[in-house]
C-alpha cells in the first residue's frame, strides 16, 4: 500500500488535490491499482487532520514506537564489564585486597594503593599496556568507579610500594593459599628466564648475559619462578642479568625453604639445567630432584640405560615407565606408545625420500641435510643407507629419560616431570600474554614492582583456572575469558536520568561467575 495524490480539475479551471490510499494488485498478469479509500482534500487535511491521523496510526507501528521511545534515550559510552567483576572476586578470595589494605593502614600513603595495584594486575590480564596506557585504560575502557580517582603517578608509586613489600606479600599469599585450598607443598617446580630492557635498565643489576629472548644486544635481568604442584606460583626472584642458573636456583630454594617452612623439597627441572656438577651441587645442598636427561648426549644413558631389559609399567594410555638402577644412580625410562608410532612414521617417510634422492644422485645435498645425514654411511665415493644407524635411532622412539634421587614410586616420578609444563607455560604467559617484556623502567624499585604485578596477574589467572576446573572440568579457559570480555557496561541517559545497563551473558561467560561463586552484575543500575 502507498499514499497517492489525485488531482481533479473543476469546471472553472481550478485544481483540487485529494489524498488516497492505493494498493497494487496483479490481475491477469498485469499490475492494476485499486483505491482503498480517499482520505479527503489535501488542503483541508493539512490543517491538522492529517497529523492526528498519523499519530493515531503510529500506535500500531512497532518501528515508530521504538523511535518514539528512543527520542529520550542516549548511550554515552560502552566499557568492559566482565573481567573486572570476576577477577575482583578472585582478588578478594585469595586475600590480596585484605593483605594490601593492611599494608596501607600501616603506612602513610594518601591514595588507594590497593586499587592502583588491582588496576595494573587487571590490565595485565586483559590488555597489557604501559603505565600511561593503564591510566587511560582504567579511566576510559573499563567500568570500575573505584578506578576514577587514580592518576598516572599513583601507578608508579604503587610499583615502589609493591617492591618494598614483595617478600611479605608472597609469604602471606602462600599461607592464605594453603588454607584456602588445603594444600601440602613437598613437590616444587623451578625454572629461570630472562627479560630484557629497552634502554639501560637499572645499573644495579641490568647486565648482559645469556638471553633466552635471543636479544644478546640488550641488558637484562634473570627471573626465577617457584611453583606448587598445582601450578600456583609461590615466589619469584629478580637477579642480575649475568647470574648463572644454578646460582639463581640454589639461592631461591634456600631462601624459600626457610620463608615458607617447606619440610621437603623435590626439585623438578628440565634437561637444560642438568649437568653432573649441577646435580652434585643440588645433592650437597640436601635437596631431592627429578630432572630430564639428554638421551643422545649422555653416553651412559644412550649405551646402557636404554639397553637395559625390563617390563614397562602402564601409567596411562600415553605413558609407560620403567625403573633402571645403574652405578648408584636411579633412572626412569618413559615411553609414549603414540609418540613412538609417530616417530617411526616420520623416519619411514624420510627414508623413502632419501632412497629416491640416492637414485637421482646429488650426494652433496644429501650429506649437507641433517635429516638425511644421520642415516647415511660414506665410504670414498659411495654413499648408502646405514641400517645400523636406523636401528640405533629407533631405540629413541617415543622415549625420554629422567634421573632422580628420590624414593618416589616410578609412576609418580614420571607424572611429576610431566607437570613441569606448568612452569614453562607460566613463563610463556608472563612474557607473552602478560607482556613481561620488554621493560621500560630504569630504577630497581620500578623493575621489581613491574615484575611483581606480572607475578600477581599470573597468580590470579592460575587460581581462576583451578576454580573453573572444579565447576566445569571440560571448559576451555581461553574461551571462557573471550566470552567474558564480551560483557559490556553501557551508560544510558533516559529522559535526563543516568543508568548503567549491562549486555547479556554470551557463550561460556556464566561459567566464570559460577567458578568464583558470584552472580553477574544487575541488568540496570541507576546512577
Amino acid at each position: 500500500m502507498f499514499v497517492r495524490v489525485k488531482r481533479r480539475q473543476n469546471k472553472d479551471g481550478t485544481v483540487r488535490e485529494y489524498l488516497q490510499i492505493v494498493e497494487n494488485k496483479r490481475i491477469d498478469g498485469k499490475i492494476r491499482q485499486r483505491v482503498l479509500c480517499t482520505l479527503g482534500r489535501l488542503d483541508q487535511l493539512r490543517e491538522g487532520q492529517l497529523d492526528r491521523l498519523i499519530d493515531s496510526l503510529a500506535k500500531f507501528s512497532e518501528k515508530q514506537a521504538v523511535l518514539e521511545q528512543a527520542e529520550g534515550l542516549f548511550a554515552e559510552w560502552s566499557r568492559d564489564y566482565g573481567p573486572v567483576h570476576v577477577f575482583r572476586r578472585v582478588w578478594e578470595r585469595v586475600g590480596l585486597a585484605r593483605i594490601l589494605d593492611k599494608f596501607c593502614s600501616e603506612s602513610r600513603v594518601e591514595f588507594d594503593v590497593t586499587e592502583a595495584v588491582f588496576a595494573m594486575v587487571l590490565n595485565r590480564l586483559c590488555n597489557p599496556q604501559s603505565k600511561l596506557g593503564v591510566s587511560e585504560w582504567a579511566r576510559e575502557d573499563v567500568y570500575e568507579p573505584r578506578f576514577s580517582e587514580l592518576e598516572l603517578h599513583h601507578y608508579y608509586r604503587a610499583l615502589d610500594f609493591l617492591a618494598q613489600r614483595k617478600e611479605t606479600l608472597e609469604e602471606q599469599l602462600f599461607f592464605q593459599g594453603r588454607d584456602l585450598f588445603n594444600q601440602t607443598v613437598d613437590l616444587v617446580f623451578f625454572d629461570t628466564t630472562s627479560s630484557y630492557f629497552e634502554g639501560e635498565g637499572a645499573k644495579e643489576f641490568s647486565r648482559h648475559g645469556y638471553s633466552r629472548d635471543h636479544r644478546p644486544d640488550r641488558v637484562q635481568v634473570v627471573i626465577g619462578l617457584l611453583m606448587r604442584q598445582d601450578g600456583i606460583p609461590i615466589a619469584h626472584e629478580v637477579l642480575p642479568g649475568d647470574t648463572p642458573d644454578i646460582k639463581a636456583f640454589l639461592g631461591i630454594i634456600k631462601r624459600c625453604r626457610h620463608r615458607f617452612n617447606i619440610r621437603r623439597v623435590i626439585i623438578v627441572a628440565d634437561r637444560g639445567m642438568v649437568s653432573e656438577k649441577t646435580l652434585r651441587t643440588i645433592e650437597e645442598a640436601g635437596y631431592e630432584y627429578i630432572v630430564g636427561v639428554k638421551m643422545r648426549r649422555v653416553k651412559e644413558v644412550r649405551d646402557i640405560i636404554l639397553s637395559r631389559s625390563g617390563r614397562y609399567q602402564k601409567v596411562s594410555e600415553n605413558l609407560r615407565v620403567k625403573n633402571v638402577e645403574y652405578n648408584g644412580k636411579r633412572y626412569v625410562v618413559c615411553l609414549n606408545p603414540q609418540e613412538a608410532e609417530r616417530d617411526a612414521q616420520v623416519r619411514q617417510q624420510v627414508l623413502e625420500h632419501l632412497e629416491q634422492k640416492l637414485k637421482r644422485g646429488g650426494l652433496k645435498g644429501l650429506i649437507g641435510n641433517s635429516a638425511y645425514r644421520k642415516f647415511l654411511s660414506v665410504s670414498g665415493d659411495t654413499v648408502q643407507i646405514d641400517q645400523e644407524r636406523i636401528n640405533e635411532e629407533a631405540r629413541f622412539d617415543g622415549k625420554y629419560v629422567l634421573r632422580t634421587n628420590t624414593s618416589l614410586p616410578t609412576n609418580e616420578v614420571a607424572l611429576a616431570y610431566k607437570q613441569l609444563w606448568m612452569v614453562e607455560r607460566a613463563f610463556r604467559e608472563m612474557k607473552c600474554t602478560l607482556k613481561l617484556r620488554p621493560m621500560y623502567h630504569w630504577t630497581e624499585s620500578r623493575i621489581r614492582g613491574h615484575i611483581m604485578v606480572c607475578f600477581l596477574a599470573f597468580y590470579l589467572e592460575m587460581t581462576l583456572r583451578r576454580m573453573l576446573n572444579e565447576v566445569a572440568p571440560d571448559a576451555e579457559y581461553s574461551k571462557v575469558i573471550r566470552d567474558l570480555n564480551r560483557l559490556k557496561a553501557v551508560k544510558l541517559n533516559v529522559n535526563g536520568k543516568e543508568f548503567v545497563a549491562r549486555t547479556e551473558l554470551r557463550g561460556d561467560a556464566y561459567l566464570a561467575f559460577k567458578a568464583v561463586g558470584a552472580r553477574p552484575p544487575q541488568r540496570v543500575l541507576q546512577l
